[in-house]
């Protein structure tokens, strides 16, 4: 079977779908966010297909595209939709996958599904994407035993924005979890700076080993 990761976030806007394009664009594998809430500014998916190099057919189309941007549970509710998880299975492929989730881990799907309920179904990886900013060690802390109360895999915390050598070491040493890297705010944001800041911040192996 090939690698399967999944690309969560302790929050919204830290900048996980970034990240998600440089791990994609790294493994040369192929990229999917299963439920896109939110379709006026550029999607999830266009940002992928901007930044990570790969070509469209490896940037797989959403399950879901939901018009209103909010948390999925009420932007299907909106729009008339019903998320069905079995809609919602990894797709087959023979490629290093990519899924990226929405928000934060406990995000809702629907009334009585939350993000994280999926997560433990798929039986993939977790990649945790965290801040740097004040907070963060409390967030992220309280994702860790989230995932680890649904028994899901961690593979390890990426710190996302300026360095904060304290939070970062302690978050890893509380939390009993591998620290992958940190991606630093990227100016420009393009596909060449993100390339080679994920190749300088990250040691691409991390990603395939199995989780601590």
């Amino acid at each position: 079977m090939s690698v399967r990761v999944v690309v969560s976030g302790t929050d919204t806007g830290l900048g996980k779908t970034v990240f998600a394009a440089g791990l994609a664009g790294a493994l040369d594998g192929v990229y999917w966010k299963p439920i896109q809430a939110g379709l006026e500014e550029e999607t999830d998916r266009e940002t992928v297909l901007r930044l990570s190099g790969l070509a469209p057919q490896r940037v797989l189309a959403e399950a879901y595209r939901l018009r209103t941007p909010a948390s999925p549970h009420l932007a299907a509710e909106i729009d008339g939709v019903v998320i069905d998880p079995e809609a919602l299975r990894l797709p087959d492929t023979d490629r290093p996958l990519v899924v990226e989730g929405a928000g934060g881990l406990l995000v809702p799907l629907t009334r009585k599904l939350t993000y994280i309920d999926v997560m433990a179904r798929w039986n993939a990886p977790v990649v945790l994407c965290a801040r740097t900013t004040l907070g963060t060690i409390n967030h992220t802390l309280l994702s860790i035993e989230a995932l680890r109360a649904r028994n899901v895999a961690i593979a390890g915390i990426a710190f996302i924005g300026d360095e904060n050598r304290e939070s970062e070491r302690i978050i890893a040493d509380l939390g009993r979890v591998r620290r992958l890297g940190r991606l630093p705010r990227l100016d420009p944001l393009d596909g060449p700076s993100l390339r080679a800041a994920f190749a300088r911040h990250f040691c691409i192996e991390d990603f395939l080993r199995e989780p601590a």
